[in-house]
Parts: C-alpha cells; structure tokens; sequence
C-alpha cells in the first residue's frame, strides 16, 4: 500500500471520528423544549458550525503530522517531496468530486427553506453535506490511487 492510500484511509476515518465525536459532544447542548429564543438557536447553529470547522482544521492537522511520524518510524520512508501530474490529477477529481457534492448538499438545504422546513433542517442538511463532502474527497483519491484515472 503506497504512502497516498494510507493517508487518504487515514483520512477518511479521521473524517468520520471528528464529525461523530462532534456531533456527540453537542447534540446534548440543543436549546430545546418550549418557549426557547430564536436567537439561543441561531446563537447554537452558528457555534456549532464555527467550532466544528475549528476543532476538524486542528485535528487533521495533528492526525496528519501523527500520521507522518508513525508513517516514518514504522516504514524508515520519508513523506514523497514532490507531487506528480498524477497525483494531480487525482487531486482536481477528489476535489471536483468534493465540491459536486457540498454544492448538491447546499442546493437542498435552501430547497428545505423553500419548503418551509424548519430552519434547524437547512443546518443540519449544510453540516451533513460538508461532512459527506470530505469522505467523499478522500474516498475518490483512495479509489483512483487504487484503480488508476
């Protein structure tokens, strides 16, 4: 198994560890029950979407450099310097793959508002299409390092 199809299983459960121990973490912290301010809820969303973003970018980044210790202790191999046109190419579908499916993610969570969804369900729906967005792009370089382009 090369050095790229480690890291991209390592990130993908990395990804899925993160968002879960999240999720778990503030599900119990919902402003629920009768009589709660629309702005608590908002005050709740927003939190959590601007913590979630911090508290993911600070754990690939330790996941990443743990990996790349381990990676080197266990392989007496260096991280590839360099990446090819390959490992471009690889990275533009990841990327584009990624990208369809936050955009598609975001497009039926306005849809929920058009529907007069409760505004919790556009939340969840964004949070959701992010979290699936990131497996997604580390899925499809996993697939293509694998399988070839």
């Amino acid at each position: 198994m090369t050095y790229q199809e480690k890291k991209s299983i390592v990130s993908v459960v990395s990804a899925i560890l993160i968002f879960v121990s999240y999720c778990l973490y503030m599900y119990p912290r919902y402003p629920g029950g009768e009589g709660v301010e629309p702005s608590e809820v908002f005050h709740y969303w927003g939190s959590f979407v601007l913590y979630l973003t911090l508290f993911s970018i600070v754990a690939h980044i330790i996941i990443s450099i743990i990996f790349n210790i381990v990676f080197r202790l266990t392989t007496n191999e260096k991280e590839p310097a360099f990446a090819d046109e390959l490992d471009k190419l690889i990275d533009l579908k990841a990327f584009r793959n990624s990208f369809f499916v936050f955009v598609v993610g975001f497009l039926f969570a306005m849809g929920s508002l058009v529907f007069y969804q409760p505004l919790h369900v556009m939340f969840i729906i964004m949070i959701s299409a992010g979290f699936i967005s990131d497996v997604t792009g580390s899925v499809t370089k996993l697939y293509h390092y694998r399988r070839g382009v």
